[in-house]
């Protein structure tokens, strides 16, 4: 199939991010399939193109993953590329976030890639073919303050892909990881950033500062969406396709940080940690 006219299947389409990965998939002349759970949304932001077809999908349910993969496939006969896009940011101090709250990231974060994923695995592993993508965070790497609930969500996102990658690998499918630093999207406006409701005065000055940084943040990220968005279509047409992939100057300085305290935690305990044999 000329590369040109494989089949791009991204989550989360409307906002963010998935705004950029449509358009730069659409003007490399990819067939594009736009998802979200705004079809009107969707059509608004896009309008009408030949090859894009808009599908209404909330990744938290099942049932929708498994009707948008059969559109795409009724529409386009195949799906080479799969990007998990679709998430959320659940903000707050771990004993004020509800367990109702640390559920809906879950369902979001870890939970919706996998079921977009169970739906789409099929289609690629006929074609012996196929790049599963899903969009991390530097915060799937590092955990932050604040962020024990989104950290959770990308560490689990990870975890799975890493496994996943194993599992697939002799179908011909690949995976990346993707790991982007701060990036200028709407993850951080109130349709997408949910915070804790401050309830125990212990945490109570470090919430303000929190409330604080993260208005301040919003809309002055660093990372550019659409140079993100480029970068993909370049991962994804490598031969060897990266398994992880760290997106920004922030994260490369974040994760090269979390290899050096990782290795000096192993060193410092080495001696210990091999003596454990029989």
């Amino acid at each position: 199939m000329p590369e040109n006219k494989k089949v791009w299947f991204i989550t989360g389409a409307g906002r963010g991010m998935g705004v950029e990965f449509v358009k730069a998939a659409i003007t490399e002349g990819y067939q594009v399939v736009a998802t979200g759970r705004n079809t009107d949304k969707l059509s608004q932001v896009f309008g009408e193109h030949d090859n894009l077809l808009i599908v209404k999908l909330d990744v938290t349910d099942p049932t929708d993953a498994e009707i948008a993969v059969k559109s795409a496939v009724e529409r386009f006969g195949r799906i080479d590329v799969l990007v998990n896009n679709a998430g959320n940011f659940y903000g707050g101090f771990f004993e004020e976030l509800t367990p109702q709250q640390i559920e809906r990231q879950l369902a979001t974060n870890l939970i919706g890639p996998m079921n977009v994923t169970r739906a789409v695995l099929p289609v690629m592993r006929h074609a012996r073919s196929g790049h599963i993508i899903s969009i991390s965070s530097l915060a799937g790497l590092v955990g932050f303050e604040y962020n024990a609930a989104y950290a959770a969500s990308k560490f689990g996102l990870e975890g799975f892909m890493e496994s996943l990658h194993q599992d697939v690998a002799p179908f011909g499918i690949k995976t990346t990881i993707v790991e982007p630093g701060f990036f200028r999207t709407e993850l951080l406006e109130p349709e997408s950033k949910f915070l804790a409701e401050p309830s125990i005065e212990d945490y109570a000055e470090r919430n303000a500062q929190y409330h604080a940084f993260w208005k301040e943040k919003n809309g002055k990220q660093e990372g550019d969406p659409v140079k993100l968005a480029k970068a993909l279509i370049t991962i994804v047409n490598q031969e060897q396709a990266p398994s992880r992939w760290i997106a920004g100057a922030d994260a490369v300085a974040g994760a090269e940080q979390k290899v050096a305290e990782l290795q000096k935690q192993i060193n410092a305990y080495l001696e210990l940690s091999t003596s454990l044999d029989y």
